[in-house]
């Protein structure tokens, strides 16, 4: 497709519609009408007039705003739907035409999607009933390699992720058992966001394994995948295996991250895919990463329950009613499967699956996230006939046990392999940290600097500053909470993360209090002969923030506090009372610069 929206990020979907003449009736007919009924990633696109009618609704949903766009932060923007998800009057077939329905209602995702001001352009193909990594058990076709059309795209979201890699929409929701939502992003050079189970609600989602499932997102970037999946999320009291966010989990990560890694990884003969991974590896060490040996054989024992045990029952369920002779072979095969196994077979794997979950959130707890491949190999689809199931298990070494064992993950690009095909890397981490992984996967791709999928678009620049991490409360320190400083500590056992070190607006003068231990300032807001103070911004977990408050003496407390730059923030703040003969030390810009001051003395 040709066309100069191809490859857009949101913020350049954003910025377009600020231009004099453009809207989204002049830019998503142009889109929709490039492209092709022909092309296998997709199932259904929109209609004429079910493209009319979300063009009339997003107009009419701007009107409300009374024109501010700020309300809307996906205004205008297209994106697709694997075909597993409902969107109200298209039709869900779960790439089998004879189960084939039209949704009387949007998934809840779509629908809070919509609210934003998205547009849906189209719904797309997949495994069928979302089972398999290999995007090729379709009767709507074989989804091809966004870079070498003789391979896989990955599955089971293959549609999804091509769409969003030959930068068609600039994102797409998948779906995630077993690896469907990181896989597919490996293959194809994007970005594989799968969500702690229960952040992204599954209500109008045709399940696979309803335990496990997860809705995840594709997109070019790490940010706008965040931002997507922050938009969809939420708490949603009609699934029942919808899940709130606590809060209490870490939302970024140190400057150097300590990561584990598995002590000898499996690649299944794929030297490429083995140096492809070497080479990301040293790239992580240049970024700062510490990067640590661990014993995989948990992970990939438990890997092997999803399809050699009684979860696959999960997936006879999920058909109930569908007859066997309108499903895929290899669909069929696997999901008759889970009628050799008895409810007792089932108690036994869930007590397995337990220990193992167990075993490796403790064993986690000591590192930052894991580091694997997102695949060890990659095959060609004239490959997979030959072995489907054998090449698929391959596929998802490095998946397969993350949903079971309650982990968060994101897929990242890690660059190319020798023969050109994309390689990826992704980063796991316990239940709600994905902030935190999305944190440190906007830091790697930057790094990296790749270009965006299959697009020839380069990887945009970083914001100039970050707003707070979200589930965050930014708070800036002065004193004694600084790095390396006697209180840092309650920062760091609640999981706050350094930001940055900046500076106050003009306005504030800095006093060394007397009496207290350790030392603190007092920092004070003035009406002249103010001066800009050194501070540093950190991110606290929002659930961690009254805990941290509690321990703070009089007589400081948290107040409100203006940057440099405009922005205000929670922060220091001082009893005037207290100031009342206590040395004004703001000439030295900083607590820090104080205290080495004393120190010399």
């Amino acid at each position: 497709m040709s066309n100069s929206t191809t490859g857009f990020t949101l913020s350049q979907w954003q910025q377009a519609y600020q231009q004099p003449g453009v809207s989204p009736d002049t830019l998503l007919p142009a889109l929709r009408a490039q492209l092709s009924e022909t092309d296998n990633a997709w199932i259904s696109l929109a209609s004429a007039e079910q493209l009319t009618g979300q063009l009339q609704a997003l107009a009419a949903q701007l009107d409300a705003a009374n024109g501010d766009l700020t309300t809307l932060p996906l205004y205008g923007v297209p994106f697709a739907i694997k075909d597993n998800i409902d969107a109200a009057g298209w039709q869900t077939t779960a790439a089998c035409p004879a189960f084939g329905r039209v949704a009387d209602n949007d998934a809840t995702v779509v629908t809070r999607l919509r609210a934003a001001g998205a547009i849906l352009i189209g719904k797309t193909n997949l495994d069928q009933f979302a089972t398999g990594l290999v995007g090729t058990r379709s009767p709507y076709g074989a989804v091809a390699n966004s870079f070498n059309p003789e391979y896989v795209s990955g599955g089971s979201s293959s549609g999804s992720a091509s769409a969003v890699a030959r930068g068609l929409v600039p994102f797409a929701l998948g779906t995630d058992t077993a690896g469907s939502g990181r896989v597919p992003a490996g293959f194809n050079n994007i970005v594989g966001l799968k969500p702690t189970r229960g952040w992204l609600p599954n209500t109008g989602l045709v399940p696979a394994c309803k335990t496990l499932d997860c809705i995840s997102v594709f997109a070019l970037t790490v940010e706008d995948a965040e931002q997507v999946a922050g938009i969809a999320g939420g708490f949603d009291p009609a699934d029942p295996y919808s899940r709130a966010n606590p809060g209490s989990a870490p939302v970024g990560m140190p400057q150097a991250p300590r990561l584990a890694i598995a002590s000898n990884p499996e690649f299944h003969g794929d030297q490429q895919m083995q140096a492809a991974y070497e080479a990301a590896l040293e790239q992580w060490r240049a970024l700062g990463a510490e990067l640590c040996e661990i014993d995989f054989s948990p992970f990939a024992e438990l890997a092997a329950q999803l399809y050699q045990g009684s979860w696959v029952a999960e997936r006879t369920v999920a058909v109930d009613g569908v007859n066997p002779d309108d499903m895929d072979p290899v669909v069929r095969a696997i999901t008759a499967g889970g009628d050799q196994y008895s409810a007792c077979d089932a108690y036994r794997a869930e007590y397995t699956r337990a220990e193992l979950s167990r075993r490796i959130n403790l064993l986690l707890a000591d590192f930052d996230a894991l580091l694997v491949p997102t695949s060890p190999t990659i095959r060609r689809i004239s490959e997979m006939q030959n072995e489907p199931v054998l090449y698929n298990s391959q596929f998802g070494t490095y998946t397969n046990f993350t949903n079971l064992a309650d982990l968060s993950a994101l897929a990242v690009p890690a660059g190319f392999r020798a023969d050109g095909l994309p390689a990826g890397v992704t980063l796991i981490a316990p239940a709600w940290h994905d902030h935190a992984l999305a944190s440190l996967g906007k830091r790697w791709q930057q790094h990296m600097a790749l270009r965006l999928g299959a697009t020839d678009r380069p990887c945009p620049p970083p914001a100039e500053s970050s707003p707070p991490a979200p589930g965050s409360v930014r708070v800036a320190v002065v004193g004694a909470h600084l790095t390396g400083m006697p209180l840092n500590f309650q920062l760091t056992t609640r999981d706050a993360c350094l930001v940055e070190q900046t500076l106050t607006c003009a306005d504030y003068r800095l006093y060394a209090l007397p009496g207290t231990v350790p030392p603190k300032p007092g920092l004070a807001r003035v009406n002249e002969d103010g001066a800009q103070i050194i501070v540093e911004l950190w991110d606290v977990p929002i659930a961690r923030f009254g805990e941290f408050v509690a321990e703070i003496p009089p007589p400081l407390g948290i107040g409100n506090l203006q940057l440099a730059d405009g922005r205000w923030v929670k922060g220091f703040i001082c009893e005037p009372a207290a100031l009342q003969g206590a040395r004004d030390i703001t000439s030295f810009g900083g607590w820090r610069a104080f205290i080495a001051s004393q120190n010399n003395h």
